[in-house]
């Protein structure tokens, strides 16, 4: 069911980034306790990947990695979530998957709570690029991705999802959140539509 007045449609903007969030080791490995079923996800943004490096356009990574200080800043997320004292600072499990490695100049910015935007300098980044609007990948859909997709919309943004590009611990939780971004802070289309999007701008340097 879609309600009158939600589900609009508000597009990639004229120079949109790809946001991976939090694909690191200690989410796509099964070793780990924080493990998210990420399989078909990490082969939808190896090909997202592809894509908008032939268009050159920016990636910006981040991953979830707590020092000492950190571990204070962010204690009530961990009093929370125990496990995320897996992502111990300098460990593997905070490494970005190898299959989704960045490339030289593509930056990795470390957080600590859900979203990528809060106390992080990603919105900076973004704006001396001149970025209008970001597609978010990654994990989890109820988790880090709806949290920044929502706070990219609160900095201006256009925000788009692919649908095959995210996961979740949780199908249900996977499928709601999405209904939810959908509805209110962005949109959520098919993997193809994304990528097509992005080779229409390899070719001409402008949106489709």
């Amino acid at each position: 069911m879609k309600l009158q007045g939600f589900h609009g449609r508000a597009g990639f903007g004229r120079r949109p980034a790809l946001i991976v969030v939090d694909m690191s080791v200690g989410f796509t490995s099964d070793e780990s306790p924080l493990h998210c079923d990420l399989e078909p996800v990490v082969e939808a943004i190896e090909r997202l990947l592809a894509a908008t490096r032939a268009a050159r356009l920016p990636v910006v990574y981040t991953t979830v990695a707590y020092d000492d200080a950190g571990k204070e800043t962010a204690a009530v997320f961990i009093d929370k979530v125990p496990a995320l004292l897996t992502l111990e600072a300098g460990s593997r499990w905070v490494e970005i998957d190898p299959r989704l490695a960045p490339e030289p100049g593509e930056p990795v910015i470390t957080k600590l709570h859900a979203s990528a935007f809060f106390r992080t300098p990603l919105a900076s980044l973004l704006a001396a690029q001149q970025v209008d609007g970001v597609i978010v990948t990654g994990a989890s859909t109820s988790g880090c991705v709806r949290a920044t997709a929502v706070d990219a919309l609160q900095h201006g943004y256009r925000v788009v999802v692919p649908r095959d590009a995210v996961g979740d611990r949780n199908p249900a939780a996977h499928e709601a959140n999405l209904y939810d971004i959908d509805a209110k802070y962005g949109d959520v289309v098919p993997l193809d539509d994304v990528l097509s999007h992005l080779e229409q701008f390899a070719l001409t340097g402008t949106p489709s």
